[in-house]
């Protein structure tokens, strides 16, 4: 039995001597009722019974480590140094570089590719199920046969397999021990309220024109070994592949999501205004890519989704990190009629006008980014970046490396081309797998291309300046209105919707510049709009008469891979109402924040190894994020 000591007795006796509990305190203890009529009518806590999300996390829902067969035949980092660089740890990348993140990851998901799960570390190791098998004899006879040629040309032969519409080596137990080792991996490294190693894999269909998903799910590895990964040798319809997860939670009772591959390579295919097959789009099939599609990839290391400049002239941000030449391996140039169906701002106005005809808009997507890095470590910053496959990390001429290979050498995608980016940004109740998917389920996410800025967006009707000068936004946001990825219901008559933004930037990067508001409607005529308004700004900077607004300055020294925060402000928050509101047109919204210029990774890369790049490599960047959008129905 512990007892209390003489000193806390004696302080306890001084401490009821000195300052007596009264009646009134001790019925104040237990008595809502007084405190209540005592304070007011509220607590003083202003964090007491608050229940929004209040968690920001920053992850990466898209990564392939060796298990995967394309980057297998390179990478020879597994899953668990991938888990063990996300949340902070250095790692040796294939190549015998030291690498670390400046800061741990919140969340991963490592989504090795579905075809042939796992078959690079079993093929290399003479695991007896794939050698059972003649292909599987033949390809580990030649990668060990010690003949650097014969290594890779069947390497190559390898991922070109990957393009079969029948499975090279069908060996369904070899893809469930593998996909098993993974779930329980994934188990040991989920550490609830600080990582989360969230369980998916990769759906990947139309090899070069990146129809491709990934597949998350909410439980852990007791629900997610109830299957095997879908892939394209089940089906190369997305459809079938929505079928098959719906069929899954119907079965076990486990909720599962999947999130589109960035579009801008699909050439128009990515968001078709017809079905997979060409005919005409159902309710069912708009319902189901509705229900289990409820995010998109608008940025990554293969370009950025967001918009077009093409689709979007007098958006002067529209033209970033743009990969539009042709589909992923070059085998089919891009016309301009493919490109409405590849970006996101397109894909959501098209949203619009499949909702007015069949009643379901199957585009109501929210906004990720995420890396898609083949070399198991998320390098996403741009002083930090290990390339898209372990072919092109860190050397003095990478930057002019074919990282994609096209028959057109026109086409060919150099090393330079890649985005250091993206990243994913959610607001949770807390850091764990169940958390991060039921805020993803509800669409209130965020893109950024890499920095971890902090974005808050709501709309409702009576937002006011008053409501930005708290350090708590969020209360009025989620009082009066609705967050990202939400819906504004109708308002009150002759009123125009409101919105409340605010966004922080990262400790790391560079100050904000501006918050804009991105709009898009359906007209009287039945066509869809866009216009994008300057809502916030840094500085003293005014607004001209067609709405625009003077440059905010760059004060990047490219030569030092170096910039000042001297233009900008650490912080933006603001409450825009739209001018132009009609209340009887659909429309959505989103806010897309622009920081200041900054370095790319090509500047810091010349100035390590001092090289001299092309002109034509873009040596400043300007992060952005995009949150999800708002949208707004009419009642009728």
């Amino acid at each position: 039995m512990n007892l209390p000591t003489r000193s806390v007795l004696v302080t306890a006796a001084l401490t009821t001597t000195l300052f007596p509990l009264s009646a009134t305190s001790n019925e104040y203890a237990h008595d809502r009722a007084k405190v209540t009529e005592t304070l007011g009518g509220e607590d003083y806590s202003p964090y007491a019974g608050r229940d929004f999300p209040t968690v920001p996390l920053f992850g990466d829902t898209h990564l392939h480590t060796a298990v995967s067969v394309d980057a297998g035949t390179m990478n020879k980092l597994g899953q668990e140094e991938a888990f063990r660089f996300a949340r902070g740890e250095e790692v040796t990348t294939t190549h015998g570089l030291r690498a670390k993140l400046s800061r741990p990851l919140d969340f991963v998901v490592v989504s090795d590719h579905a075809e042939m799960y796992g078959l690079m570390p079993q093929l290399l190791s003479g695991d007896p199920e794939i050698l059972s098998t003649p292909l599987g004899k033949k390809w580990y006879e030649n990668l060990t046969a010690g003949d650097p040629a014969l290594a890779f040309d069947t390497a190559m032969e390898i991922v070109a397999s990957l393009s079969d519409d029948v499975v090279p080596i069908d060996n369904p137990k070899a893809t469930k021990k593998a996909w098993q080792a993974y779930t329980a991996l994934a188990d040991r490294y989920n550490d609830p309220g600080v990582f989360s190693a969230i369980i998916g894999y990769e759906y990947t269909t139309e090899g070069a024109n990146n129809l491709h998903r990934n597949v998350l799910f909410r439980g852990d590895s007791d629900d997610a070994n109830r299957t095997i990964p879908f892939s394209q040798y089940d089906s190369k319809n997305p459809e079938d592949l929505w079928t098959y997860l719906a069929d899954f939670e119907a079965r076990t009772g486990s909720e599962v999501l999947a999130i589109a591959h960035n579009g801008n390579l699909s050439n128009g295919r990515m968001f078709s205004m017809n079905a997979y097959d060409g005919s005409e789009l159902t309710v069912e099939i708009a319902e189901a890519r509705a229900r289990f599609e409820p995010l998109y990839e608008a940025t990554q290391i293969k370009g950025d989704g967001e918009a077009h400049p093409a689709l979007s002239p007098e958006d002067a941000f529209a033209d970033f990190d743009t990969w539009d030449a042709a589909n992923l391996n070059g085998t089919e140039l891009k016309t301009p009629d493919m490109l409405p169906g590849e970006y996101a701002r397109s894909a959501l106005k098209r949203g619009l006008e499949i909702e007015s005809t069949l009643g379901v808009n199957p585009f109501k997507f929210g906004m990720i980014g995420s890396t898609d890095s083949h070399t198991s470590l998320s390098g996403f910053e741009e002083d930090n970046f290990f390339g898209k496959h372990s072919g092109v990390e860190p050397e003095p001429d990478r930057w002019k490396h074919e990282v994609i290979a096209a028959p057109d050498p026109d086409l060919t995608i150099y090393g330079w081309k890649q985005a250091a980016g993206g990243l994913a940004g959610v607001w949770a109740q807390e850091n764990t797998r169940e958390a991060i998917f039921d805020a993803m389920m509800r669409k209130e996410t965020y893109a950024t291309t890499g920095s971890r800025m902090l974005v808050r967006f709501f709309g409702g009707w009576s937002f006011t300046e008053g409501d930005t000068l708290t350090r708590l936004p969020a209360d009025a946001g989620y009082r009066k209105g609705v967050p990202m990825g939400g819906d504004l219901s109708a308002g009150p008559d002759g009123a125009a919707p409101t919105f409340l933004m605010a966004a922080l930037r990262d400790q790391y990067s560079g100050n904000l510049d501006r918050i804009q508001v991105v709009k898009g409607w359906m007209d009287a005529d039945g066509e869809t709009q866009e216009k994008v308004y300057n809502a916030v700004w840094a500085g003293d900077r005014a607004l001209d008469a067609n709405g625009e607004l003077p440059d905010v300055g760059n004060t990047v020294d490219v030569a030092n891979a170096t910039w000042t925060n001297t233009i900008g402000a650490p912080e933006l928050l603001g409450v825009w109402q739209d001018p132009d509101f009609d209340p009887t047109q659909k429309a959505f919204y989103y806010a897309r924040v622009i920081e200041i210029p900054t370095p790319r990774w090509t500047a810091y890369e010349a100035r390590r190894f001092g090289v001299e790049m092309d002109e034509t490599v873009p040596m400043i960047t300007t992060e952005r994020a995009y949150t999800s959008p708002i949208w707004y129905t009419p009642e009728s």
